[in-house]
C-alpha cells in the first residue's frame, strides 16, 4: 500500500527519496528512527505519527500541522525541554507494536497556509528540525535510515477506514475485533442493520434470509436500488451490494430453525429481525439453547384516521437469563388468529430508526457507547418520540 501511495503523491515520494522510514499505521503517516535528546543528553529515538486525509485510494492530504510523537519530551543540547511544541502528553492506539504514541505537537510556522505546512515533507521536515537537530549536533545522529518498513494491517475493510482514524477511536474499534454477529431475517429493519453491521470492524457477518427481493423491499432497505437485483434473493442481492466494502459478510439463502445449529455456529451476537411469532419462538428457542445473546426488534404501527402512530421495540436477551426474559413475553411468540388480515405497515425512516436502537445497544453492551442504564425492553412511542425503558 505505502508503494502505491508514495507513487501518486509527491510529497510522500520525496520523503522516501530523502531517507526518511516511511510507513502507513491505521491510516496515520509514520516516520520512524527520529533521533532526539532526553533529558540527560543520551540519544533516543522515537517515530512521528501524522493524520492524513484519505481523498481515495491513491490520493491522500496533510489534514493539519500537527503530529503525533512516539517517545519523551525531547531535549535541548543542555539538557532542557524543547520549548514551543504546543501538545501534550496523549495516548493514539495503532497495530505497530513497536509504535507507543506519549505525546502530541503543535508547532504552526507563521505565516503559513491554513494547514501550516504545504504537504507532509515540509510538515516532518519543520519537526525533524526542530526535534531531531540538538541529537544530531551532539550525536551525529540522523533521521535518513532509508528504512522500509511495511504496513501493518488486519482490517477487515476494503477500504481504509479513515473515520476511526479522523475520529482516533481505534482503540474502541478494536472492541469488536473477535465479534461473530448472525442477522436472522434481513427485511425492513434486518436489512438496515446489516448496513450499520457492515460498517462495523466485526469478525464475520452471517445474514440468512431466504425471501426473494422485490420491489417494496426496495422502499425499506438501504442503499441505491439497481433493476436487476429485482426478484432475486435477498442474500443475492446484499452478498454483492457490501462484498467490495470488506471482508466477512456471508448471506445465506436459509431459514434458522429449531435444528440451524451449524449455521450459528460461533455466532457471539444476533439480531433477531423477523415478524412471525412462531417462526420468532423458534429462533429464540435455538439461540438460548446455544446460550447466545440477542436482541430482538419489532414494531406496531396502525394507521388512526389521518395518520400513522405506533410503538418500535428493541429487546434484549443476555445469555445468562434469556429465558427469564422469555417469560416476561416481551416479544410475540404466536401469531394471533387474524394475523392474515394485519396492516404490515414498515416505513424505511422507522426502520433504520428501529436498527438504530437495536445496534446502539449492542455497542453498548460492548462498552463503545457509554450506558447508565441495563433495560432489556426498549420502547420507542411515535406519537410523543418518547422513549420507554425496562
Amino acid at each position: 500500500m505505502l508503494n502505491k501511495l508514495v507513487s501518486h503523491n509527491d510529497d510522500l515520494k520525496r520523503l522516501v527519496e530523502k531517507g526518511y522510514a516511511v510507513s502507513v499505521d491505521s491510516n496515520y503517516l509514520v516516520v520512524r528512527d527520529i533521533p532526539y535528546l532526553d533529558s540527560n543528553k543520551e540519544l533516543q529515538t522515537g517515530a512521528f505519527v501524522s493524520k492524513m486525509i484519505v481523498k481515495d485510494e491513491i490520493q491522500v492530504e496533510l489534514e493539519d500541522h500537527q503530529v503525533f510523537f512516539c517517545g519523551s519530551h525531547p531535549c535541548e543540547l543542555n539538557g532542557s525541554p524543547i520549548l514551543n511544541l504546543g501538545g501534550g502528553p496523549t495516548t493514539l492506539p495503532l497495530k505497530s507494536t513497536d509504535l507507543i504514541v506519549q505525546r502530541s505537537f503543535s508547532n504552526k510556522p507563521i505565516p503559513g497556509p491554513p494547514k501550516g505546512f504545504v504537504d507532509f515533507f515540509e510538515k516532518i521536515d519543520s519537526y525533524v528540525t526542530i526535534i531531531s537537530g540538538p541529537a544530531i549536533n551532539l550525536h551525529g545522529a540522523t533521521p535518513l535510515t532509508f528504512r522500509f518498513v511495511d504496513e501493518v494491517s488486519d482490517s477487515v475493510f476494503k477500504l481504509r477506514d479513515t473515520l476511526t482514524s479522523r475520529a482516533e477511536i481505534g482503540d474502541l474499534a478494536l472492541k469488536f475485533k473477535e465479534e461473530i454477529i448472525a442477522i436472522i431475517g434481513l427485511g425492513g429493519t434486518g436489512s438496515y442493520i446489516l448496513d450499520f453491521i457492515v460498517k462495523t470492524p466485526v469478525k464475520e457477518i452471517r445474514g440468512f434470509d431466504n425471501d426473494y427481493f422485490h420491489i417494496h423491499n426496495s422502499f425499506r432497505s438501504p442503499g441505491k436500488l439497481e433493476k436487476e437485483e429485482l426478484n432475486k434473493r435477498k442474500s443475492e442481492v446484499y452478498q454483492k451490494r457490501y462484498e467490495e466494502f470488506r471482508h466477512g459478510v456471508n448471506v445465506h439463502s436459509k431459514y434458522i430453525l429449531a435444528d440451524s445449529m451449524e449455521e450459528l455456529k460461533d455466532v457471539t451476537f444476533a439480531f433477531v429481525c423477523v415478524d412471525k411469532g412462531a417462526s420468532r419462538s423458534e429462533i429464540i428457542e435455538l439461540l438460548i439453547k446455544m446460550n447466545i445473546p440477542f436482541i430482538d426488534v419489532g414494531m406496531g404501527l396502525d394507521r388512526n384516521d389521518d395518520s400513522i402512530n405506533g410503538l418500535l421495540r428493541t429487546t434484549y436477551f443476555p445469555s445468562e437469563n434469556a429465558q427469564e426474559i422469555l417469560e416476561k413475553k416481551y416479544v410475540p411468540i404466536t401469531d394471533p388468529p387474524d394475523d392474515i388480515y394485519r396492516n404490515n405497515i414498515q416505513i424505511s425512516e422507522l426502520n433504520a430508526l428501529n436498527a438504530c436502537l437495536a445496534v446502539i445497544k449492542y455497542k453498548q453492551l460492548k462498552g463503545f457507547y457509554s450506558s447508565n442504564s441495563n433495560f432489556n425492553q426498549l420502547l420507542f412511542n411515535l406519537d410523543n418520540l418518547h422513549t420507554v425503558d425496562e
